[in-house]
């Protein structure tokens, strides 16, 4: 760090990173499961790139979290998206290739990507 413009800029950045990661009701909420399964599938980088998404968009009025083990390992990394007024739309096998595509059509538009949901691996069930 060389100057105070500098310390403004990095203060700045984290406390949008952490406003990213609030956690309020009347937001759009994306929770990634980060327990050890979580983690050795690779759920560390998925949710990094959600907020990066989130801020590079500099959207408001979404809030990306973590949270311990969602139960079903073996479809792990887990993205649960919670819009208010809708139901819960879970996400399987995420990628962080896969964030701009549900950022864009699921958080922005309102249209869950269908094909990366637990639905989809269920056969549609």
């Amino acid at each position: 760090m060389k100057s105070l413009a500098e310390l403004k800029a990095i203060r700045e950045r984290v406390q949008n990173q952490m406003e990213l990661r609030s956690d309020d009701t009347d937001k759009t909420r994306i929770v990634v499961g980060m327990a050890t399964c979580g983690i050795a599938a690779g759920a560390r980088p998925v949710l990094n790139e959600f907020m990066q998404e989130i801020d590079k968009r500099n959207l408001s009025g979404v809030s990306v979290s973590q949270t311990g083990c969602i139960g079903m390992c073996r479809f792990e990394p887990i993205v649960e998206v919670f819009r208010p007024g809708e139901e819960k739309v879970t996400y399987i096998k995420m990628t962080p290739d896969k964030v701009a595509k549900v950022v864009t059509e699921h958080i922005v538009n309102g249209r869950p990507v269908s094909e990366y949901t637990i639905g989809a691996a269920e056969g549609g069930k």
